[in-house]
Formats: structure tokens, sequence, C-alpha cells
């Protein structure tokens, strides 16, 4: 039998690539996928078009990483709304305030002058632990922010460094924890501008539009198609938040992972496998 090269390249496809198409549903085919992961993986996911929903161990605590600084970001703006600060407020910079890990405002020389909107662009868009730690005070620190959580009735998302009482958690779960379904959800309060107001709503979703880290969930992700998004990642958990403004209506899901027995930090991680190959599914499906 002959077959084409358009035919051949299909075959090979489907037999490399993960597809719904082959007689499961998308549901299962992620099921499997997941179930796969040598560590725990979970996700949430949420196609505001349709409604549909994907629940695989979506209320399952999991460390955020730096995805904890979606909730900081919220307190900055709940103190902006307040009138306690001012987007624009002038800050400096101190060397005491450095913090290793990941961003460029470590590298800052002392004294240096700032001010509030570049803290929560690095904050947002390079994951700058500097900027987001001296956020987190500004925002009046973790019991602040935790406030802010339990009203948006986020009872599990929560800031756990640096916050009195939380000390078993973060010896736990780090910097901050929080489950698929309820980080997918924060997300999609600031999308429908529900988060301390509608412009402060919109001026957070315009920061999480611009993300440096995309080669993950992102790639799978046509690059002249909007996200909203933010990642985290620490040596055992590498999870992802994301938005699409696709076409054909607004989808958003959560990918998270924790005890991961692959821990390099390789393009070929065994997690940020999962993480794209996710993204890509959702997107064929939902597309």
């Amino acid at each position: 039998m002959y077959l084409s090269r358009h035919s051949l390249l299909l075959l090979c496809a489907l037999f490399l690539f993960p597809s719904f198409s082959q007689g499961q549903t998308l549901i299962e085919t992620l099921k499997r996928e997941l179930a796969g992961f040598k560590g725990t993986a979970g996700l949430y996911a949420l196609n505001l078009q349709t409604g549909e929903e994907i629940a695989i161990n979506a209320d399952t605590l999991f460390p955020t990483a730096s995805i904890i600084k979606v909730p900081i970001l919220v307190g900055v703006f709940d103190k902006i709304e307040q009138g306690e600060l001012t987007y624009n407020q002038p800050l400096m910079y101190r060397d005491s305030l450095k913090y290793g890990g990941s961003g460029l405002m470590q590298f800052f020389q002392d004294s240096t002058e700032t001010d509030l909107s570049v803290l929560v662009s690095l904050m947002i868009t390079y994951s700058d632990n500097t900027t987001s730690l001296w956020c987190q005070a500004l925002a009046g620190g973790g019991v602040a922010i935790n406030a802010l959580m339990e009203n948006l009735g986020l009872v599990h998302t929560r800031v756990n460094s640096r916050t009195p009482g939380r000390e078993a958690n973060r010896e736990q779960f780090g910097w901050g924890q929080t489950t698929p379904r309820e980080m997918a959800q924060l997300l999609v309060k600031i999308r429908k501008g529900e988060v301390v107001s509608p412009k402060a709503s919109e001026r957070m979703y315009r920061l999480m539009t611009n993300i440096y880290y995309d080669e993950n969930a992102l790639s799978a992700i046509p690059p002249y198609i909007q996200t909203a998004s933010k990642q985290g990642m620490v040596n055992a958990s590498r999870s992802e938040l994301v938005m699409v403004n696709a076409p054909g209506g607004d989808y958003v899901f959560y990918i998270a992972t924790k005890d991961n027995e692959d821990q390099r930090w390789e393009e070929d991680n065994e997690s940020y496998v999962l993480k794209r190959t996710v993204s890509r599914l959702l997107w064929e499906a939902w597309q």
C-alpha cells in the first residue's frame, strides 16, 4: 500500500504525541498523562466559553513556589486601592533587601532609585525574588494577603514564608501553598474584574501578559495568542498558571507537580514535558 508523505507524517504524529483523537476523550487522555508522572501531578482547567471543567487532583495542596507572587500582587493592589500606596510611588533599593534566586533587582546598586510599578513588573515578568519579598512587606505581609484570599473564598491559598503561625506550612510547602482549582479561580476573578476593583484587576492582568518564562506551557500556544500566566519552579515542584485569550473563548488551567523524581533543570525535565503536553492538548481540544 502506498502512503503519501503527508500520510506518513500524520501517522508519526499519532504514534509519537499524545492525542485525545485516538479513541479517548480529552479527560481520559489527560488522566493518563498525569497518572504516568513520576511524582504527584494535579490539573484544573475551565473553558469559560462552554463551562467545560477538568479536575484531576484539583483540590490537592501543592507548593506554589513563585506562583504565590499572584496573591502578593493582589495584596499590593489592595493597598493601592486603599490609598496606602501609589502605583508609581518612589522607592529606594537597599542591599539589605537582596535575595537570591530568580530576578534582576538583586544586582542593582545600593541606593538605586526605583518605584512600585517597577517592583510589581519585575515580580511578575521575571519572577524577581527580591522585589517579591519587598512587595509582600509593602502589602502588609503574609497575614494581610492571606486575609484577602480568605475574603475571595480561597481557603487553601496561603502565603507561608515570613508569616507568623505558618512555620509548619512553610516547612512542608515552602513560600506558599494552593490547589489547582483555587489558583485558577483567582485568575478567573482577575480576568472578570472581581479582584480589588475592575481597574486594579485590569492592571494586574496586563502585568501577567508580559512573561519572560515562556518555554513550557506557553510554548504550546501560538505566539500571536495573548496569555496571562505565572510560573513557579523549585527542585521538586514545577507548576504553571495560564489564562488563554483564545479566538474561540477564554480558558484557564493550572498544572501542578510535587515530589518530582526528575529534579533536573534541563529542557526535557519530566514536569516541563508534562506542562507542554497538557497545554497542547487543551489548545487542540478547545480551539
